[in-house]
């Protein structure tokens, strides 16, 4: 077990109503908004390092960079990928790409950092 730099997983979603930049605030167009993307590819991070981590860790978001390169239109499927580039210390930094079939829809870095969930729960909640 333990996180390793290579590893990569993937997440789909077929784009409905409530992933649009309509619906989401993010603009008034009725395609795939950014924050969801965004979502989405912070998704694949996550399944990037699920199973790997011990007992009691997880991981969060610290830091993003997204470009949203093109549009995607309700009813069609996008698949995001991270590739963990970097694991130094407690510090993740993934590459993801979200794809509309052939096309690069949204592409980033993602950076995640290790901690101990229930401390982190704890530190959030002020318990």
């Amino acid at each position: 077990m333990g996180v390793r730099v290579g590893a990569r997983a993937g997440v789909e979603l077929t784009v409905g109503e409530a992933d649009t930049a309509q619906e989401l605030g993010s603009g008034d167009v009725p395609v795939l908004g950014t924050p969801r993307a965004l979502a989405l590819a912070e998704a694949a991070t996550v399944a990037a390092t699920a199973g790997t981590l011990e007992p009691g860790l997880t991981t969060v978001g610290t830091r993003v960079e997204l470009e949203h390169l093109a549009p995607t239109p309700v009813g069609r499927t996008v698949r995001a990928v991270a590739t963990l580039l970097e694991a130094e210390g407690r510090r993740l930094v993934f590459e993801v790409t979200v794809h509309d079939g052939d096309t690069v829809a949204a592409r980033g870095r993602v950076e995640r950092v290790i901690v101990d969930r229930q401390t982190f729960v704890q530190r959030a909640t002020g318990a």
